[in-house]
């Protein structure tokens, strides 16, 4: 009899069909969550990607006010991004791709644009901006295509978590300085945007809690707005409805050392939000890390063939869903149809454009320092041993290389902080590696031989006392073959 095939839960027939329904569609059980191929109504459904919405909001807008690049073209990029995402992950990786900040260094390395100078952004560097978000999304893309066919192992040797920590934790650490330029022009504003975040932050819990980049903006904004600091002549004058702006790309082969880097650290969000997701919803997700990182690299390249900024998976939503409970990529569906239909208000855009410095300055050290802080969580949680001079070694050369933002310009190509960072964390270790191995100095190998000399000294004492006592058994087996005679018998 031939055993039938168990029926993978992705490829259930009415799957492709739709969201079936959570229980009454009302109410989550204790101890239940919405699963990504479910949804509760339609009413909570989009109450809940209103939620995410909110998450994603202040990080997002973050980006276009820091890099000058339009807040409404940012928006429609990430709502059409998102829709694509969870169209490639056939809607079973709940995700809103908002603004990745990997991209704040290297395009402000080619656009030289300060948001304390007064002065808009050159279109010309802003087109050689988005040539080089689109080299970082196809680059994403094709790593994605080999995940998906090859597996995501090969990620793994290459950038064990040592580098992939360090690679992370020097992009937030290369942008202190842009987060005090702008402190330095406002610092009252800047120190209340900090304050508000800060208090947010242990005053509420849940929701509120979460989002309190976003609560710290708008408390920072209030203190900017009573001090005159906010120019509200573009808002007046802004369109209630209307397309975002877009801008067509340009592209220099000399640029490519700036963003390629940024792959990197893509790649490490988007694998650490599957496993997030899947310690979440307690299911196994690898076989979608291919589609991920794809579907990412395809909505990178398309905001940025169009005058948006580059986009990743948020933690900020991942915040939500861990919170709610809710992993329903329905939720996301709305989130995605809500931000589009805000991008379409000239107007909102103007007003998020009005963001004063200091209150970007507040708002920027936080998070500059909280992805200087991702990059640590990265080695706590993966153990790393820093007594292990592989280790030490290539985090120190790589931290020191971006935060002194060193830069090589061989041949016409510029390589500055992150990109010779990001080289020096994979090349340091790879090559430590290597020669350790080969002089047999590898801490890792000496304990791991400790280990296993261990094992075969356990295995040996386990085997010796086994012979010992099979020997006491056959010396006891002797002895009672060799019974007394009994008194008075005839032996």
């Amino acid at each position: 009899m031939v055993e039938s095939k168990r029926p993978d839960p992705y490829d259930l027939p009415g799957r492709r069909r739709g969201w079936r329904l959570h229980g009454n569609g009302r109410t989550i059980a204790p101890g239940q969550k919405v699963l990504p191929e479910e949804r509760l109504s339609w009413p909570r459904t989009i109450s809940i990607g209103a939620q995410h919405v909110v998450a994603m909001f202040g990080a997002t807008f973050l980006v276009p006010l820091l890099t000058g690049f339009p807040p409404s073209t940012t928006l429609f990029f990430t709502a059409i991004g998102t829709l694509l995402f969870l169209l490639i992950t056939k809607g079973m990786m709940p995700s809103y791709l908002g603004s990745s900040f990997g991209l704040l260094a290297p395009i402000g390395a080619v656009t030289g644009f300060s948001a304390t100078s007064g002065d808009d952004l050159d279109p010309h560097a802003m087109a050689l901006a988005q040539g080089g978000i689109i080299s970082v999304g196809v680059t994403l893309a094709l790593v994605g295509l080999v995940v998906h066919f090859v597996g995501v192992r090969w990620i793994e040797v290459t950038m064990p978590p040592v580098v992939t920590g360090a690679i992370v934790a020097l992009i937030g650490l290369n942008l202190a300085p842009a987060a005090w330029d702008w402190v330095r022009a406002a610092p009252l504003t800047a120190v209340v945007t900090i304050a508000a975040v800060l208090l947010t932050t242990v005053l509420f819990r849940g929701m509120l809690g979460r989002l309190s980049i976003l609560i710290g903006v708008l408390v920072g904004y209030g203190a900017a707005w009573l001090q005159g600091q906010i120019d509200f002549s573009t808002v007046s004058e802004a369109a209630w409805v209307g397309l975002p702006s877009f801008h067509a790309p340009a592209f220099d082969l000399g640029y490519l050392g700036l963003f390629l880097p940024v792959v990197l650290v893509l790649i490490a969000e988007n694998i650490g939000h599957v496993k997030s997701v899947a310690a979440m919803t307690g299911r196994d997700l690898d076989s979608l890390t291919g589609r991920t990182l794809f579907a990412d690299g395809v909505a990178t390249a398309l905001a940025g063939s169009g005058g948006g900024s580059g986009t990743t998976t948020y933690a900020e939503n991942i915040g939500v869903m861990a919170a709610t409970r809710i992993f329903s990529t329905a939720a996301y569906l709305c989130a995605a149809i809500i931000a589009f239909c805000l991008s379409l208000l000239p107007k909102f855009g103007e007003i998020i454009a009005t963001i004063p410095s200091g209150v970007l300055g507040g708002a920027a050290t936080v998070l500059y320092g909280m992805i200087g802080m991702l990059g640590v969580r990265i080695w706590v949680e993966n153990r790393v041993d820093f007594s292990n001079p592989i280790n030490l070694n290539t985090a120190a050369v790589s931290l020191i290389v971006a935060i002194a933002n060193f830069t090589w310009t061989p041949g016409g190509l510029q390589f500055e902080g992150i990109a010779l960072g990001t080289a020096s964390a994979i090349i340091v270790y790879q090559v430590m590696k290597a020669i350790a191995r080969w002089r047999g100095t590898d801490p890792e190998a000496v304990v791991e031989s400790f280990a296993a000399g261990d094992e075969r000294a356990d295995t040996d004492a386990d085997d010796g006392r086994a012979d010992t006592d099979a020997g006491d058994g056959r010396a006891d087996a002797d002895a009672g073959s060799r019974t007394p005679p009994v008194p008075g018998s005839s032996v």
